[in-house]
């Protein structure tokens, strides 16, 4: 009860400064989410390696290139989540991710309904543009050699049971009522 009493009295403070109680309720700071620096030494590398979980024979961070603010996050392989065996038990199925394991910097990209970046096509790349660009260009080529004939629908004057009528008189109605 004494802790409810001070939630209580500080309610409409903390309805204004929501984002401070949900820091504190849910301890996200981002710096806990951010890379530490480039490892140089071994002992800095090893210590990233642990980090994350991995030995140290697999563990390569991606080069100092000072461009990507990645650190010492693991240089993983890209490797879709299509291509994974869909048969092994998964912790999370969903993902084909297993708990704990260090996701790659762009798994956003390598899930199941985003881009196969280890799809193999059963004909090359310029094969098939070289189709698509001919199936366009016949269209267009038949387009432009018809649009040469005008074709129409033959059509004759309409006709009419007397000469000179302009419509049918049908049960009680005007010629251009209908």
């Amino acid at each position: 009860m004494n802790l409810i009493k001070p939630v209580i009295l500080h309610r409409p403070w903390l309805k204004a400064n929501f984002i401070y109680a949900t820091t504190v309720r849910n301890h996200l700071w981002t710096k806990d989410y951010k890379p530490g620096p480039f490892p140089k030494t071994e002992e800095q590398r090893a210590a990233a390696a642990e980090k994350y979980g991995l030995p140290l024979s697999e563990y390569a961070s991606y080069p100092d290139d000072g461009g990507q603010a990645l650190g010492d996050y693991p240089c993983l392989p890209m490797i879709s989540a299509e291509v994974k065996d869909p048969y092994y038990p998964w912790d999370n199925p969903e993902l084909k991710r297993n708990f704990n394991e260090p996701m790659h910097y762009q798994f956003d990209l390598l899930r199941e309904d985003r881009y196969n970046v280890n799809a193999r096509f059963r004909k090359p790349m310029w094969y098939m543009l070289a189709q698509c660009l001919g199936a366009m260009l016949s269209s267009f080529g038949l387009f432009w050699v018809c649009d040469f004939v005008k074709m129409f629908h033959p059509v004759t004057p309409r006709q009419y049971p007397k000469k000179g009528a302009v419509g049918l008189k049908v049960r009680g109605y005007g010629p251009n009522q209908f």
